[in-house]
């Protein structure tokens, strides 16, 4: 396994042999996708049967956007997971919520597309576990992520905040190592930028990504 003090997730994976190929690079967070209009959305028994088997040690991320409880209690009841990802509108109110209901860390997403997006992380780093740092979708768009997007990295080079923080949107292989070097990121998030088609992923893209993050 790898040995690197970036911690990369890769998220939307459906498929057990590519879990394998995520833990054996040095994946640090598995991510399965709970949102029906996404290429990457997984039934909860599906996600069930690839979380069981996902290694030690490799933390196992859900992905839900403006979930209700009702969901949620499903969710947690049948999949084993380690954190859930907030990936929609949800206020700090609601991340709160979520974190006392279920016992489980919270990580929450923030779209990021020009400076004035910027201040409402501080807002979430009082009640989330972690952030999620994405380009905002386009106005319009069906995902909230997952789109291939990049944004200005220069709005959050070296910006700390209290709590961990994951650098996600439009991260491919070949853009990676900038990425992490211009703004500062221990954690980087990986979707769309490691699969051959939509929702498909591709090993050997996944293993390239672990690989040119694990040098920075």
């Amino acid at each position: 396994m790898a040995s690197s003090l970036i911690r990369t997730k890769i998220c939307g994976l459906r498929d057990a042999g590519h879990i394998a190929a995520a833990a054996e690079a040095g994946a640090a967070y598995v991510g399965f996708v709970f949102f029906a209009k996404s290429p990457r959305n997984i039934g909860l028994d599906e996600a069930r049967a690839l979380a069981i088997d996902v290694p030690a040690g490799v933390a196992k991320v859900a992905l839900v956007v403006n979930a209700d409880d009702a969901f949620l209690d499903q969710l947690t009841e049948t999949v084993p997971l380690d954190m859930l990802q907030l990936h929609g509108s949800e206020s700090p109110g609601r991340v709160r919520e979520v974190k006392t209901r279920y016992g489980l860390p919270v990580m929450k997403a923030i779209g990021v597309a020009e400076a004035e997006d910027v201040p409402q992380i501080d807002d979430y780093a009082a009640v989330a576990d972690q952030l999620l740092i994405d380009a905002k979708p386009p106005r319009g768009a069906d995902l909230p992520g997952g789109n291939g997007l990049t944004f200005d990295w220069r709005l959050i080079a070296g910006r700390r905040w209290p709590v961990p923080w994951m650098l996600a949107g439009g991260l491919v292989p070949g853009n990676v190592a900038e990425a992490i070097q211009l703004t500062g990121t221990r954690q980087v998030d990986v979707s769309s930028g490691v699969e051959s088609a939509p929702g498909i992923k591709d090993p050997e893209l996944i293993r390239a990504f672990l690989a040119e993050a694990s040098l920075q």
